[in-house]
C-alpha cells in the first residue's frame, strides 16, 4: 500500500498480523504482514507461494464461464450472485452477505476451498484491534496454522470499499496475490486498506467480498475481547474466540 499518515502505520502493523502468519504466525522465521499484511500463511513468506502467486494472471472464474466458448454465462440467477453465509462463534453468530459480482473468484474460493469443507471449523480470531479489525481464518485455538491450498488474484480493485462491517481478506503485503483463507471484518472505515489508482498494473488494496448483515454487536463484542501478545500473535484474544463453524445459509 502507497499510504502516508499514522493510518498507514496502524494499516502496515496490523496487515503484518493479520497475514503472513496470521499476522504473525507463529512457523515462519520473520513475520508475516496482515497475512501478513493481512492476509497470507505462515509458510508464504518472500520467495515461496506467495511470491509465485505475484505473478498470477485472472482468470475466468469458473461459475461464470459457459461450457461452450469461455464467455460469460448470461444464465446466471442475479440472487446467486450474493450467497449469505452464517459465521457461529463462541461470541454469538454473524450472518453475512458475499459479493459473488464484484469479487467473483475470492467468493469462490471462500465458499468452494474452505467453507464447504469445513476449512473454519475450530479456528480462532487471531487478531483483534478495537476500532481497526478483527482477523480470523488461519489458525486454531492452540494457535497451529491451518494448511492452506493456492493462493488466489487479488481482486482488490473491484470498486468495494473497506468500509465498517464489511469483510475482506488478508495476505502479505509483499505479495498482491497471496491470500488464501485468512480474512477480516472492519470495525471502521478503513480507505488506505483499499486499492490505490497507481502506474503499478498489479492490485495494491485488499480484496472487500463481503458485508456484514447480521451480527454486527457480535462482531463488536468480539472487538472489546481483552488481548495479549503472544510470541508471533499480537494482539490475540486473552480467552480465545472461537469459529465453530460457517455455512452457507442462502445460495
Amino acid at each position: 500500500m502507497h499510504v502516508s499518515s499514522p493510518g498507514f502505520l496502524r494499516c502496515w502493523w496490523a496487515g503484518w498480523l493479520v497475514c503472513g502468519a496470521c499476522l504473525g504466525c507463529g512457523s515462519s522465521d520473520a513475520p508475516a504482514p496482515p497475512q501478513a499484511s493481512i492476509a497470507g500463511s505462515p509458510a508464504e513468506g518472500a520467495g515461496g507461494a506467495a511470491a509465485e502467486a505475484s505473478t498470477v494472471q485472472p482468470p475466468l472464474p469458473a461459475q461464470l464461464t459457459a461450457e461452450s466458448g469461455g464467455e460469460p454465462s448470461s444464465a446466471q440467477p442475479a440472487q446467486n450472485l450474493y450467497p449469505e453465509v452464517v459465521i457461529k462463534t463462541t461470541a454469538g453468530e454473524i450472518r453475512v452477505r458475499l459479493n459473488a459480482e464484484k469479487a467473483p473468484q475470492t467468493v469462490e474460493n471462500f465458499l468452494e476451498t474452505y467453507v464447504e469443507r469445513g476449512f473454519y471449523n475450530d479456528t480462532i480470531f487471531h487478531y483483534v484491534d478495537d476500532g481497526f479489525m478483527v482477523a480470523a481464518g488461519g489458525y486454531t485455538a492452540q494457535y497451529e496454522a491451518r494448511p492452506t491450498r493456492t493462493p488466489i488474484y487479488n481482486e482488490s480493485d473491484n470498486g468495494l470499499s473497506n468500509r465498517r462491517g464489511t469483510l475482506a481478506m488478508a495476505r502479505d503485503a509483499d505479495f498482491a496475490h497471496s491470500a488464501t483463507s485468512q480474512f477480516y471484518i472492519n470495525l471502521a472505515d478503513n480507505p488506505s486498506l483499499d486499492h490505490q489508482d497507481s502506474d503499478q498494473e498489479i492490485p495494491n488494496g485488499y480484496c472487500v467480498f463481503g458485508e456484514v448483515i447480521a451480527g454486527m454487536d457480535v462482531v463488536d463484542r468480539i472487538a472489546k475481547s481483552p488481548v495479549e501478545d503472544r510470541e508471533g500473535f499480537p494482539r490475540t484474544p486473552t480467552n480465545p474466540v472461537v469459529i465453530q463453524s460457517i455455512e452457507v445459509v442462502k445460495r
